[in-house]
């Protein structure tokens, strides 16, 4: 038998440029928690700390819980990128369990995919509710795909719910309840990363996935959903 090493999902993000690579970054994700593995540094930054622009909707307790653990997970990724700028062009190839995704592409959009696995999977009691689509990460996902991956993602839980005997939300009110939760996670972890001083990179990656959450969001509480609908037009 292989060591337990060997079961954990691995994805590895490299950034280069002009064939030179300027950084990797492997994240090991637990395929039974869904948890990010890796220990974070053992001297954390103030910026890391719970209270440190803490989320107004976070359920966590200082007391308990010294630093955001999705602060915690970020420090090197933040770190590395905290001199770039948004716009910059880089290679970034993904290699996931299935398959390597690459393209040329700014940089923020590069740390914007990475931020999609780290943030869900790293403790967040908030975030870990997209903590199934981290074991499906679909690098550089557009608005449409990420909304149909969260849409299928919400309803297969509610098909479980219901083959448990629990009451399903057909209508995905509590996706439209979790998103606003998310938004307000996202514009207290802007505040956080825009007290670091630096480029912008960081920040505007942050900005992408707030921005893919509001639309979401919206599309599902006004019901402007045809972009979907038209997909199944033609089907039973």
């Amino acid at each position: 038998m292989g060591s337990s090493s060997e079961k954990l999902i691995k994805f590895l993000y490299t950034f280069s440029d002009k064939k030179k690579v300027l950084k990797q970054f492997e994240v090991l994700i637990d395929p039974k928690t869904l948890r990010v593995v890796s220990k974070p540094p053992e001297e954390l930054p103030q910026w890391t700390e719970l209270t440190f622009c803490q989320c107004p909707n976070c359920p966590l307790d200082s007391k308990e819980f010294s630093h955001c653990p999705v602060a915690a997970n970020l420090v090197e990724l933040v770190h590395f990128f905290n001199d770039s700028v948004s716009f910059e062009e880089v290679d970034v190839c993904i290699e996931t369990p299935e398959r390597t995704f690459c393209k040329r592409t700014s940089i923020q959009t590069g740390v914007s995919s990475i931020l999609g696995i780290y943030m869900p999977a790293s403790g967040c009691p908030i975030l870990a509710n997209l903590k199934p689509m981290v074991r499906f990460h679909l690098p550089f996902a557009s608005i449409q795909e990420t909304m149909y991956r969260s849409m299928s993602m919400y309803l297969v839980k509610q098909f479980l719910r219901k083959k448990k005997g629990l009451e399903p939300d057909w209508n995905m009110q509590g996706l439209i309840d979790l998103y606003e939760e998310i938004h307000e996670v996202n514009s207290a972890f802007h505040k956080r990363l825009s007290c670091l001083d630096g480029e912008d990179a960081n920040v505007n990656a942050l900005v992408i996935l707030d921005v893919f959450a509001d639309y979401i969001n919206f599309s599902l509480d006004e019901d402007h959903l045809s972009k979907i609908d038209n997909l199944f037009e033609d089907l039973n």
